[in-house]
């Protein structure tokens, strides 16, 4: 297997499905990095350098720098989508997707349900999300549970590179929208990637650990903490099964209720607020699904309700940390 990083998987797999199918088109702020604006063609790739050598290989008609306007940029992909192509819409950060919510909620989530299945939207959105690289409020939301909610999208959290090159292969060859979200401290992580054709298919959870005393479901940048913390409990002789999610719609719910069913625990970790959220509806989904089993009550460790801060050491206490989830796992695991 090669050895990447998710950022190298990501323009890899780009570059690959572009060769492949002729209809896959890149459109996006900055996505050709600078072409005519930074002292020459094909500068960066980018802001977070995921597209560099795309427009050079396939030219402006299939790698399309476009306006500051995420209405643009997500109308245009539906309708490029309705159309017969096959568009990958980058939003440069995720917090932003609101202002197109109307053209992914309204239309292209709706599109195949409301032409009676006589169309499709093979579209995939990018979005850079999450905090820890002082980007501030505006800059630094996980809005994966917002898209979640709505019926008619897929939505997608890589965490490994293998994942980033599967779960895109898959999103760029299916024929629904997808949200393909991608944790902007995650992109210099490094491991094997499978070479050649590699799919990942939806709903799928990914077993990182098996353990036996308490289950961890978590998505994105939480696994990596969850580890930490899987490492810190297993000194005391404590077992976790750790469940990264991969893909949070579909939802992979035989996989958490089967882990629960066998330690009775469970901690849901979401870098995001508490209310309305994703550790919020597995939580309930457990409790509803697996009362029986559950020997405590369902822990769920997430950001505060609150806007994220800008200062290095406030958004650090922000964040759900390594700690707070060994914290959980304790608490769990002490109940009577």
């Amino acid at each position: 297997m090669a050895i990447m990083n998710i950022r190298e998987a990501i323009v890899s797999t780009l570059n690959a499905e572009m060769e492949r199918d002729s209809d896959i088109i890149l459109l996006g702020e900055d996505v050709v990095g600078g072409n005519g604006t930074a002292g020459g063609p094909e500068a960066i790739g980018g802001i977070w350098g995921t597209s560099p050598g795309l427009w050079k290989k396939f030219g402006p008609e299939r790698v399309i720098d476009t306006p500051i306007s995420e209405s643009a940029i997500i109308g245009a992909a539906a309708g490029a989508a309705l159309s017969g192509k096959r568009p990958v819409a980058e939003l440069m950060f995720a917090d932003f997707v609101g202002v197109s919510l109307d053209q992914i909620w309204n239309q292209m989530a709706k599109f195949r349900y409301m032409f009676g299945g006589k169309t499709k939207c093979p579209a995939v959105v990018r979005l850079v999300y999450g905090a820890g690289m002082q980007t501030a409020a505006q800059h630094s939301q996980s809005v994966y549970a917002m898209l979640t909610a709505m019926p008619g999208l897929k939505v997608v959290l890589p965490t490994t590179p293998a994942d980033a090159k599967g779960l895109l292969t898959e999103a760029l060859r299916g024929d629904d929208p997808v949200m393909f979200f991608e944790h902007k401290t995650l992109y210099g992580v490094k491991g094997e990637v499978p070479e050649g054709d590699h799919r990942q298919r939806f709903g799928e959870a990914r077993v990182v650990r098996e353990g036996g005393d308490v289950t961890v479901v978590a998505c994105g940048r939480m696994v990596n903490f969850s580890e930490k913390a899987a490492d810190a409990v297993a000194k005391d002789g404590v077992g976790i099964d750790l469940l990264d999610l991969r893909t949070t719609s579909p939802l992979d719910e035989d996989a958490i209720l089967e882990s629960v069913e066998q330690t009775g625990r469970l901690v849901v970790v979401d870098e995001s607020p508490p209310r309305c959220s994703l550790a919020a509806d597995i939580a309930a989904m457990v409790t509803e699904r697996a009362f029986t089993s559950l020997k405590a009550p369902p822990a769920m460790v997430t950001a505060p309700h609150s806007p994220i801060p800008f200062a290095r050491n406030l958004e650090r206490a922000w964040v759900p940390s390594p700690q707070k989830i060994e914290e959980a796992v304790r608490r769990v695991l002490a109940f009577r």
